[in-house]
């Protein structure tokens, strides 16, 4: 794309994915090396939700209210800083469980005010009828870093160890923050010049009119915990216990981002009318990994669900994207999409924190069966509403969202 300051954002994002790519099976695999276990490992990744459950909403205030290109310069800094003390902890041995808690949770911290920076920046910089597929590059490119990531991720910690997978991601946080420095965004501010919990007031009151927007995210509330403790929690214990360790663990996670590949590069080529029809469908896909699990399914079947439900998340996320930038207007989205990552990121924790003993009193695979028949649930039940089953990227009424500020919810 030939808008400079998108490929600079596109470029930061895409050192800063490959980190992202590795750095999980190093963590997971660093928590059990110390013994953490399945608990261990819940606590740690609870720790980087439980910030941006508490400040997300600010997060979302300051994107709206200054450059939000700077808010991810200094996002990157402080998580690049986290990953730098975690890494030499794992290499000089000194390394304990709650030191991975401790900097998952400042990790977390920045990310409560990158995500709703992040979100708004597309809008800013690129032309409205471009946005799709800059939507759809985006994640083409994450994901595409990502496809051979896991595997060679596992190798590493095979080979060298956790450390320095954790120390990687550590780096392209720092050159993701170098290159974010140059996109130069000007100041942007709310629109309403208002105190700020006034500014957070409105930001909820555009959210809860929009009646196409909150049922998908409590589906996103009920799926994204579930998804992520039976997949990134779960799927590793089950990887150690049944697969073989961390590489063929590696290969299955390849599998998933494999399909996220495939489903953002459908996305340039499709924009079909039925938005919320595509997303919820796309969204139930993500029970087959579970399902197999459950099923101690051979890893080539569940490889191939893991690259199913990857294609379907990545059409669901992509079109739910340009939608959500279609219909509300730029100087609220940063807020609206605080409000909606935090819905969905909010059920996170105490999930983590559950699983542990749940799987550990019925099984690990009585947990992911029970978790694939969330999913499915949660796929259907949105599909009875028929402003979700209507949702299409050109609204026919563009005028409906704002006519629903001022209404009830």
């Amino acid at each position: 794309m030939s808008v400079r300051p998108f490929r600079l954002h596109f470029t930061a994002r895409l050192l800063s994915w490959t980190g992202s790519a590795v750095a999980p099976i190093g963590l997971a695999f660093a928590v059990l090396s110390l013994r953490g276990g399945a608990t261990g490992l819940g606590l740690v990744l609870a720790a980087s939700v439980v910030p941006q459950i508490l400040l997300l909403l600010i997060g979302g205030v300051v994107a709206d209210r200054f450059s939000r290109a700077k808010v991810m310069v200094w996002a990157n800094i402080v998580s690049a800083v986290a990953e730098t003390i975690a890494a030499g902890l794992l290499w000089s041995g000194a390394a304990k469980v709650w030191h991975l808690v401790l900097t998952s949770a400042v990790c977390g911290v920045a990310s409560a005010f990158f995500t709703p920076a992040a979100g708004g920046v597309v809008v800013e910089v690129v032309p409205p009828e471009m946005r799709h597929q800059a939507n759809a590059l985006l994640k083409i490119g994450q994901n595409s870093v990502k496809v051979g990531g896991p595997a060679v991720g596992g190798v590493v910690v095979v080979l060298a160890g956790p450390a320095w997978t954790i120390g990687w991601d550590a780096v392209s946080f720092a050159a993701a923050a170098v290159l974010c420095a140059r996109i130069g965004l000007a100041l942007t501010p709310a629109k309403v010049r208002t105190g700020f919990v006034r500014d957070l007031k409105d930001g909820w009151q555009d959210f809860r009119a929009r009646r196409w927007l909150w049922p998908m995210v409590l589906q996103g509330a009920v799926v994204v915990p579930v998804w992520l403790v039976g997949y990134q929690m779960l799927g590793p214990v089950y990887g150690s216990r049944y697969l073989g360790g961390a590489g063929p663990w590696g290969v299955v996670v390849s599998a998933f981002t494999g399909g996220l590949v495939v489903g953002s590069a459908a996305t340039l080529m499709w924009k079909p009318q039925r938005v919320g029809v595509v997303v919820c469908l796309g969204t139930g896909t993500m029970a087959l990994p579970l399902a197999a699990m459950a099923l101690n399914a051979p890893l080539v079947v569940l490889a191939f669900t893991t690259c199913t439900a990857g294609a379907g998340l990545a059409l669901s996320m992509t079109m739910w994207s340009s939608l959500v930038q279609e219909r509300i207007p730029p100087d609220r989205l940063s807020r609206i999409t605080s409000y909606s990552t935090l819905g969905q990121v909010l059920p996170v924790p105490l999930a983590y924190v559950a699983a542990g003993p749940l799987s550990g009193t019925f099984g690990v695979r009585a947990t992911l069966a029970a978790g694939a028949a969330v999913i499915v649930a949660a796929m259907v039940v949105p599909l009875a509403v028929v402003q979700i089953r209507t949702l299409s990227l050109t609204p026919s009424e563009p005028a409906t969202d704002e006519a629903l500020v001022t209404a009830p919810g």
